[in-house]
């Protein structure tokens, strides 16, 4: 039995993820920031931490609720979307919002958790297509999109300060959340398997790769 770590786990992908590692024998550690989320996460057997990432003050005490750990696979899914586009400049209170979970939860993040990963231990993180520079064509989401480029560059940064783990960016599709919406084209199902899948074989030569759910490598740029 392996350990897993899921930071962002009370609804959408992250639920879905704990709930699969569950069901196949893992021992799951999962975060969620409120009550609600932290039952759900002991109904399915996980063991449940409170964090808010968003919370620069919460996030740091991660390493004491994980003191003693070992982990074997350990994955950042938190984060929060974004409205508007680059014809109005975005608030200070929404550019806040967004950067402190989707940026700045995963920099205290990685700190605290890599020292726990055990040898060869992997450490994936949730970014986007949308945070590709080569590809954008509209700013729509502009203020997510930045998020998820400078997620990408936080994660190939930290690698090298990390060498004994793999680190590595994961696209999960445009999956049925609330976030994506009831029309989007891959499942909740579908998304998590496939990211599980992806976790389980990663080898050195991932170490600083963008991945999609499928297995596909993808430029971070």
């Amino acid at each position: 039995m392996s350990t897993v770590l899921i930071i962002g786990a009370s609804r959408g992908i992250g639920w879905e993820l704990a709930r699969q590692y569950v069901a196949a024998g893992e021992r799951v550690i999962a975060t969620a920031r409120d009550d609600a989320g932290l039952a759900r996460l002991r109904e399915l057997g996980a063991q449940a931490l409170r964090v808010d990432v968003a919370d620069p003050a919460s996030i740091s005490g991660l390493a004491w609720q994980l003191d003693g750990e070992k982990i074997d696979t350990a994955l950042y899914v938190a984060g929060v979307t974004s409205h508007g586009d680059a014809t109005e400049p975005p608030t200070r209170e929404a550019f806040d919002a967004v950067m402190h979970a989707n940026v700045l939860g995963a920099m205290q993040a990685i700190p605290q958790v890599a020292p726990l990963l055990a040898p060869g231990g992997r450490f994936g993180f949730v970014s986007s297509v949308m945070g590709r520079i080569a590809t954008v064509d509209n700013s729509r989401a502009w203020v997510y999109r930045v998020s998820k480029a400078a997620l990408n560059m936080a994660v190939a940064s930290a690698q090298s300060a990390w060498p004994d783990a793999i680190m590595v960016c994961l696209h999960p599709g445009w999956v049925q959340t609330d976030m994506g919406g009831a029309g989007a084209p891959v499942t909740l199902d579908d998304s998590a398997t496939g990211l599980r899948r992806v976790m389980a074989g990663l080898t050195a030569s991932d170490r600083g790769a963008f991945l999609q759910y499928d297995g596909k490598r993808l430029p971070t740029w």
